[in-house]
């Protein structure tokens, strides 16, 4: 540290000794500090910032040294091969058809071999370039050929991550530089590649098993995609077991069981799956059951009607008009995602059952729509304001929902 010296005697300083760096405050702004880096022989000028770590840009580091050591990693490859960086993307073997070939052949073979195994398989490019690449894109070929997996769109969910060891970037197989937070990772499926890269990553997440901790509480077309099924299988083994002995249950969805109960079914499912007992010599009381049902509906981190189709379904609801409200309603739901739409389209169906039997149950459309709009519904942002201005309106949409599911879905 040099203390308060201007730029003019930060360059004097550092002249002629390559990757040399100083610190200095500034002259400028008192209490502000500079990184000065010598570079392509030139001093290049840092604002340096703390916040417990150490960081110029978006990397933070435990010590000045470090970012040091990867700021000059990065400037001498973009240095080096700029021009080479900016055309990684233009044809990347992600999107080769004689890279999947290659994988598909293998696919077999691969997915018997044991847990201990190597991650990496070789194959090779059209110019016969060897590729080391990871097992996400040999799974994503494999269910890709699955006829029974279904095929809905997800969005990978990349997270910075920091490397151990030389890495490859699974999108453009070029190598990825940097001493920490080289490039990102999808927390669901593993897929590892450049942070510039990720933007033109297709939306065709396959969420591995492994990565998925727990049932609910998971984003809801995660959770399907890793399980390879149609909708959430806690909502199908939930309305199977409803429907099997609790369609004439008197207050069903409205009355409440045990708390700890349906804390217990909650376990059940993260810890078993599909796998999980919620029959009636465990939980003889169907509305734990049901209970369980919803608190699944409650935890998503994203709802069933999302957030960003929240506000254009409540504009639905105000129109005064029946038939033209109908018709607002079913544009809205064209625009959930297909997991959404299908999880929705399924638990309309259930609980227009449920009001077949209102003499027994005393549940009419209306009276599940009190319960199931704020439960399948919330303001994107966290207004208790807002979420009473509008339950009414989402009362009334699930209670729409329910009436019309025949016209709607």
């Amino acid at each position: 540290f040099h203390g308060i010296i201007s730029r003019e005697q930060a360059d004097e300083i550092l002249a002629g000794v390559e990757g040399a760096y100083i610190l200095r405050e500034s002259q400028r702004q008192p209490g502000c500090y500079t990184l000065a880096l010598r570079f392509g022989n030139q001093t290049l000028n840092y604002r340096l910032f703390y916040d417990g770590k150490h960081f110029v840009g978006e990397k933070r580091f435990e010590s000045i040294h470090d970012l040091v050591t990867d700021g000059l990693i990065t400037l001498y490859i973009e240095t080096k091969a700029s021009e080479y960086i900016s055309k990684m993307t233009t044809n990347p073997i992600y999107e080769h058809i004689g890279y999947a070939t290659l994988l598909r052949e293998k696919v077999s073979r691969r997915l018997s071999r044991t847990k201990n195994e190597s991650r990496k398989a070789s194959v090779t490019s059209e110019e016969n370039t060897p590729v080391e690449k990871i097992t996400s894109l040999v799974r994503r070929a494999a269910l890709t050929q699955n006829d029974n997996h279904f095929n809905y769109e997800k969005a990978h969910n990349f997270k910075v991550h920091t490397f151990r060891g030389p890495h490859w970037c699974e999108y453009c197989a070029n190598f990825m530089w940097g001493l920490i937070a080289q490039g990102v990772r999808c927390s669901d499926c593993g897929l590892n590649v450049h942070k510039q890269c990720s933007k033109y990553v297709p939306n065709d997440c396959q969420p591995d098993l492994k990565r998925i901790k727990r049932v609910y509480c998971c984003d809801l077309t995660t959770l399907v995609k890793a399980h390879n099924t149609q909708r959430p299988m806690v909502v199908d083994s939930c309305i199977r077991e409803i429907e099997a002995r609790g369609l004439k249950s008197e207050g069903l969805y409205r009355v409440s069981g045990f708390t700890e109960h349906i804390e217990d079914v909650k376990m059940a499912f993260d810890r078993d799956g599909d796998k999980a007992d919620i029959s009636a010599s465990i939980y003889p009381d169907i509305n734990i059951i049901a209970g369980a049902l919803k608190l699944y509906f409650r935890d998503l981190p994203i709802p069933v009607i999302t957030y960003d189709t929240y506000a254009k379904f409540i504009e639905a609801a105000k129109i005064s008009n029946p038939d033209e409200r109908l018709e607002a309603i079913h544009e809205v739901l064209m625009l959930l995602p297909a997991a959404h739409y299908e999880t929705l389209r399924y638990l309309m169906i259930h609980l227009k059952k449920v009001t077949l039997h209102e003499k027994e149950n005393f549940m009419n459309a209306e009276n599940l729509g009190i319960v199931f709009g704020p439960t399948l519904m919330r303001p994107p942002e966290d207004s208790t304001l807002a979420t009473l201005n509008d339950m009414r309106y989402q009362k009334l949409i699930v209670q729409i929902l329910i009436e019309n599911e025949d016209v709607l879905f």
